[in-house]
């Protein structure tokens, strides 16, 4: 895979004080989540780091999968819905999280599941921005986000060399 022109690389600290800071963001001592719904695999560690902090104990899963080749957007495949317990009432006092929404193409499928959930992600772009209801960092569309679970160590050359290096 070759790099993006735009890249937004992100440390394990780094995510962990945005999901928090994501949480803290959600947080409403009025308000009583029954439930955490959260977007496979990308949705996994902001919603274990939000059920932490908001003391919810129910986490579902919804299983969509859009990027198959980790380069590019393709057809959009449920692997696994939503309970329907937890689609009850249009999912109202259910929170939907993931890390990122991109295009808006998977929050789009999974607020058709759970109209009236509250949708929260970590980073948000501009295509799909307006399918969340809460966000801690907007990027550019044309921004590659490369988060901490899809990176290794390796040798990084000054920007200054460009690209190419």
């Amino acid at each position: 895979m070759s790099l993006p022109e735009k890249s937004f690389p992100v440390s394990w600290d780094q995510f962990h004080r945005d999901a928090r800071a994501l949480a803290w963001r959600i947080a409403n001592p009025e308000r009583e989540w029954r439930g955490i719904v959260c977007i496979t695999r990308g949705g996994l560690v902001p919603a274990a780091i939000v059920a932490r902090e908001l003391n919810i104990r129910l986490i579902e899963t919804v299983c969509v999968a859009s990027y198959h080749d980790y380069s590019s957007q393709g057809d959009m495949h449920t692997i696994k819905e939503v309970s329907e317990d937890l689609r009850t009432s249009g999912g109202e006092d259910i929170l939907i999280v993931d890390d990122l929404t991109d295009t808006g193409k998977t929050a789009s499928l999974v607020r058709s599941m759970l109209p009236k959930a509250h949708f929260a992600t970590v980073y948000a772009k501009p295509k799909g921005r307006p399918m969340v209801d809460t966000f801690i960092t907007e990027v550019s569309q044309d921004t590659w986000i490369f988060f901490p679970w899809d990176m290794g160590f390796t040798y990084q050359e000054p920007i200054t060399k460009g690209p190419e290096g």
